[in-house]
Order: C-alpha cells, then structure tokens, then sequence
C-alpha cells in the first residue's frame, strides 16, 4: 500500500495552491496517497471538481476547532496566540505587526488595554530574546485536543503538509502531528505571509517559501534554522505564466459587458478590513465617468472576499459600489466566485476571473494587493492607489492609506519600480493616463 501524506487546506486559497497548481498531482505521480483535510461542508464539491485516483478527502472538523477555542481556556488561547504573531525578532521589518498591535490596542477596552501594556512588555522581550520566543511556540503543545486521532490511526501518515506552520486552525493538526512524531512542513502561501504573521503555531520541520527575501523573514524573524526551509517559487503563478485559466478575451468583454473599442481600467478591492476603498472606487469613477483620461477608458471593479462577509461596515461600502456604477454606462461589478463553507469568497472556482482581469487590463490598480505582484506576472501596469479615506471605519480600528507604504511587501513594490503609488486623484489621472499611452512602461 501506497504511503501517506496529509495536506490540510482549510482556506480556499490553499486549495487553488494545491489542487490547481501541480502539486498534489506531482505527489501522487511520486507514489503517494494524497489525504486532503479540508472544510467538512465542501467535501462533495471539491470532490466533484479535483477527485482524482490517489485523492482521499477528509473533513477537518472545523466546528469542533472552533469550539475548542471558545470554550477550553479562551484567554489563554487568545493571548498566546497574540504573543505569537507579534512577538516576532526585530531583525526583520515589523511595520504590518505593529500596526496589528495597534489595531488589539485601539479595540480593547480599557481594562484589556491596561492588561496589553504588560504582555507588549513581554513582547518587547521577545524580540530580543529567542529563548522567550521559543518558550512561547514550546507552551502551545499544551493545547492539542486530539481531534484528528483517528485519522493518524487510520492512515498512518509520513508527513502532514498544511498551509500555513500553524497560524490558522490547522494549528491542531500540526501539533497533534509533532506530538506524534510524524514529520510536519508547512508552504508559504501569500507574499506578506513572512513578515506578518510571525511564529509557527506548532513545532515544525520544514516549510517552502517563495523566494529569499521569504526565507530571510523566517530565519531572522521566527528562527527557522537555515537548512529547514526550502525556496519553491509560487506553484499558483505557472497558471499564469502558461495562461491555462485565460478566458478569451472576446468571452471575457462579453460576460461583463465591456466595450472593446475602450481602455480597460481594473479595480482590485484590498486592505478593507483596516481601511475602506469607497474613496478609491469613486476617485477612479469620477476620471472614467467624466472622459478625465486621455483614452476612452470604462472600469471593471473586483469586490473584495471582505465584502460578503456578515460585517455591516463591509456589506454597506459593497451597497456603494454597486450604486456607483449602477449610474454609469461605463462602470462595471464583479464578485469572487465562492466555493461556500468557511472557506468563503476565496475560491478556486475564481482562477479564470482573475487571470484574464489581470491580463486584459490596460491598467491594473489595487492598494498593494498580492494582485500587483500577479499582474506583474503577466507584464501589465500596475497603480497602487492609496487615497485616504475622510471617514476611516467609526467604531473600528482605522489605517489611512498614507500611513501603509512602510509594510514590508509594500515598501518591496515602491523600491522595485514595478509601479507607481497614487496617493490623490491628481496624481492617479497622472499615472493612469502614463500608462495608457506608455502600455509597455
């Protein structure tokens, strides 16, 4: 009998990295069983589009987990994961987790906030000591339920491959995996990953990571030894490169209802859950609406996974947009395609919209989206526009646009040159109208 890996893939973007790339298939060309934790509602569905020989689905219990951290030890969970992601060395740049710092700060109450001061002081010890950081990874062992036993038992397992090194809630797999003394690895999945979300939640053997700049964050920032992690590239991106979701532009123009004698203009909606994008999308409306362009332009704007969440803040800013371009010929909508469950709007049902958006368009603008690094891919202009918004989010924590190029990923794409940063509505008909008369700049 064939040997058994397990590759945990409880967010939809980890299901395109592993059933839309090569990998999975290129682990059973190789001789092995595949067993693929995923959420436990999707299962027929993923079933039905990536069954293959050598694929065996297995739900990930996900109301248990989620039970789990609401009842057994809540606090403790809570703070120890916080200690986790922000704690991470200060060798490497920390701009996106002082801002997550930032954002505990601003929505705690006041009893909370005089609690914070005392775990940021340990926090700050943390990042300068690495026996404290890995006294905090070594504490979580303490939290492993043991939901996954049987299917330890049942498959005996050489190795579980997940996602992320325990960040999300396949951190109970992982640790249940060490515990066991099956060999775990985890993938990179996002290009900010590194840099943002700090240690492992688990005890970890190997990762694979994108490129050396990734490497580099996790040996100097969460102390991964050198020799534990792997530069694989972004197996996502060969679909791409190779064009294989492309709709035909013909097709593409028509499903939205685009004019092809027009420039395209796309709007990728990013970074809403600290800022809203409503003075983005109306500053873009504006220059396409009135003729502002040199070209005759229409825009096509991609609602962000954020906005269909039960969230009032989000689902009012998607209301807006709607209404925008609901009044103009001009201005066009579309939604990420869900595969459902908790895996949400990030879908691997999407891939064909999303690659042809990125190739057809003349311009491509997000705020610092990983889309600006996937339309670079395909060698279109990209705008990162950064429009403060004069109302930010009431009641909730709020990060101006302005404030943001320092992140990690973000001060890469300014220092790269591979675009431009649009802070106002001047500076965005500058670049845009650049772009549209320099298409190979």
């Amino acid at each position: 009998m064939a040997e058994r890996i397990f590759v945990c893939a409880e967010h939809g973007l980890a299901v395109v990295y592993f059933l839309q790339s090569d990998v999975v298939s290129e682990i059973i060309a190789a001789g092995y069983q595949v067993v693929l934790l995923t959420d436990d509602s999707l299962i027929g569905k993923i079933d039905e589009r990536f069954g293959q020989p050598g694929l065996i689905l297995e739900g990930m219990r996900l109301e248990k987990v989620q039970k789990y951290l609401k009842t057994y030890k809540p606090r403790t969970q809570y703070w120890l994961d916080y200690l986790r992601r922000a704690g991470a060395s200060r060798k490497i740049n920390l701009g996106a987790v002082e801002s997550f710092i930032e954002q505990v700060e601003t929505e705690s109450g006041p009893r909370r906030q005089l609690f914070l001061k005392l775990v940021n002081g340990f926090v700050f010890l943390m990042r300068h000591f690495r026996l404290l950081r890995r006294m905090v990874v070594r504490y979580q062992r303490r939290f492993n339920p043991g939901f996954y036993t049987d299917l330890f038992e049942k498959y005996q397992p050489k190795l579980v491959i997940s996602s992320t090194p325990g960040w999300r809630f396949d951190r109970y797999l992982l640790r249940e995996a060490a515990a066991r003394g099956v060999t775990t690895a985890s993938i990179i999945l996002g290009w900010d990953n590194s840099s943002s979300y700090s240690l492992p939640g688990a005890d970890m053997d190997w990762a694979t990571c994108w490129s050396e700049i990734q490497k580099q964050e996790m040996v100097e920032g969460s102390d991964w030894a050198p020799e534990q992690v792997m530069i694989g590239g972004i197996p996502t991106y060969d679909g791409y490169i190779e064009g294989r979701w492309l709709v035909g532009r013909e097709n593409y123009y028509q499903q939205h209802r685009l004019d092809p004698e027009r420039k395209l203009i796309a709007y990728a909606n990013s970074f809403n859950t600290l800022s809203p994008n409503i003075q983005n999308v109306e500053a873009l409306v504006k220059l396409v609406s009135e003729d502002q362009l040199n070209k005759p332009s229409q825009l096509l704007i991609r609602l962000h996974p954020n906005h269909f969440l039960d969230v009032p803040r989000f689902i009012e800013e998607r209301e807006m947009i709607y209404d925008l371009a609901a009044g103009h010929e001009h201005i066009h909508v579309v939604e990420p395609v869900a595969l459902g469950g908790s895996l949400g709007h990030y879908s691997g049902e999407d891939m064909p919209e999303k690659a042809s958006m990125m190739a057809y368009a003349d311009v491509f603008v997000t705020v610092y989206s990983t889309m600006a690094v996937e339309t670079s891919v395909v060698g279109n202009p990209v705008v990162a526009l950064c429009i403060d918004s004069e109302t930010g989010w009431p009641g909730k924590y709020y990060l101006p646009l302005s404030k943001i190029a320092h992140w990690p990923t973000h001060d890469r794409f300014r220092k790269s040159s591979s675009g431009k940063v649009a802070m106002n509505i001047e500076q965005l008909r500058q670049y845009l109208n650049y772009y549209l008369e320099h298409p190979k700049a």
